[in-house]
């Protein structure tokens, strides 16, 4: 055997040493994630499993620590890290899923559509998009626009992007699924749960949203890439639906409006309601005659005046000042009183809404634990606004 033979054979070797090597390191890793993910569910825990938490949930600031990738930007503002995760909000036929149609299409090229500009790195280039809601057909109909959006052939699967359908499953097993499919599969950097109320049974279940919540930080953070959700606004306000939507504005790093223009049905605005970077300023979209989002050129975002907000959606220290004027005054012991303070104090401050809108101002300040109520009637709880503010 020549000497460029052996060397030939031993590079070969060595190779295979190395892959051994890294599968082992993989699966070994992947033991330690799924036992972690179980143990999520636990409510008895051992010492020993205390201490490993807690020494993997110690901060040093000797440690270096690499900044998350960002995947997602609109313009220069970002969008979507590793670690995170993020949603798209709106009423119902708003477009929402047009819309993450085209974040998608924009991760699946690693360039830009509509707005949405991607880079996801190497090895992490796969999309797994998880659909709670439509049907088969629909489903199938999604997946074709994102290939269109990409330039991609629509007769020929890709790799890169994995569409799932879970409608007909319990909201128990769809996550058991989603959690079973991230954990087998490697190189996958974007994931997108359209239905992310499906997922829970009752939508208001405090329990039930904090384990979806800790699931959406465990899947982020263990598989290191990004989720980005869907979830419905309320009918009648603003507000992200249920105890759920609470949970994600309070711990999403982005969270997007999909809304119909007023004087313009067939176009849809995207603007920011909450982002930990810069927000980008609205734009706008139609659906054109091949049923794909293209963007409104020269379109004017209106911007609504702070006196025509909501009272759902008026910053925290306008709740403070209010507030504390009211409760420094009265202290309302039944439900009717409390409305009727509410309203009376708002307008004081140029909020003048009707009763609906007070009352679903009560309903939120009460979630929050803002306001609370005993036998002795309605208690104010300002700390809880410092909190929140502070986050």
């Amino acid at each position: 055997m020549s000497q460029q033979t052996a060397r030939r054979l031993k590079n070969i070797q060595n190779k295979k040493m190395a892959r051994r090597k890294t599968n082992k390191n993989l699966d070994s890793q992947m033991a330690i994630n799924v036992q972690e993910m179980q143990m999520l569910f636990n409510s008895d825990f051992s010492d020993a499993q205390l201490e490993h938490f807690l020494n993997k949930g110690m901060i040093k600031v000797s440690e270096k620590l690499e900044k998350p990738p960002q995947i997602l930007w609109v313009g220069d503002c970002t969008i979507a890290t590793f670690g995170n995760f993020s949603a798209s909000t709106g009423k119902a036929k708003s477009k929402k899923t047009f819309n993450v149609s085209a974040m998608v299409a924009a991760a699946l090229i690693n360039g830009t559509v509509l707005n949405y500009r991607a880079c996801l790195p190497s090895g992490k280039r796969k999309i797994f998009y998880f659909d709670t809601e439509q049907s088969r057909y629909h489903c199938r109909n999604v997946h074709e626009r994102i290939l269109k959006l990409a330039g991609l052939p629509t007769n020929t699967d890709t790799e890169n992007i994995t569409f799932v359908g879970l409608r007909e499953y319990t909201p128990s097993l769809r996550i058991s699924l989603i959690d079973y499919a991230l954990r087998k599969s490697a190189g996958y950097g974007l994931v997108i749960i359209d239905g992310l109320r499906d997922l829970m049974y009752d939508i208001n279940n405090a329990k039930e949203a904090t384990d979806v919540m800790t699931m959406l930080m465990s899947w982020t953070s263990n598989y290191d890439l990004h989720i980005h959700c869907v979830l419905h606004l309320n009918k009648n306000d603003s507000n992200t639906r249920g105890h759920i939507g609470t949970e994600l504005e309070n711990k999403a790093e982005t969270v997007l409006i999909v809304s119909k223009d007023k004087q313009n049905t067939d176009i849809s605005e995207v603007r920011p309601m909450h982002m930990r970077d810069k927000e980008f300023y609205p734009f706008a979209f139609h659906i054109d005659s091949n049923a794909l989002p293209v963007l409104e050129e020269g379109y004017h975002v209106t911007v609504c005046k702070p006196k025509d907000q909501p009272l759902t959606s008026l910053p925290e220290n306008v709740h403070k000042e209010v507030l504390d004027e009211l409760f420094s005054q009265r202290t309302p012991e039944k439900y009717v009183d409390m409305v009727k303070a509410l309203n009376e104090f708002y307008a004081q401050k140029g909020y003048k809404k009707g009763t609906n809108a007070t009352k679903e101002l009560l309903k939120l300040l009460s979630e929050k634990s803002i306001i609370t109520k005993d036998d002795a009637g309605y208690h104010y709880n300002p700390e809880i606004i410092k909190s929140e503010t502070s986050k």
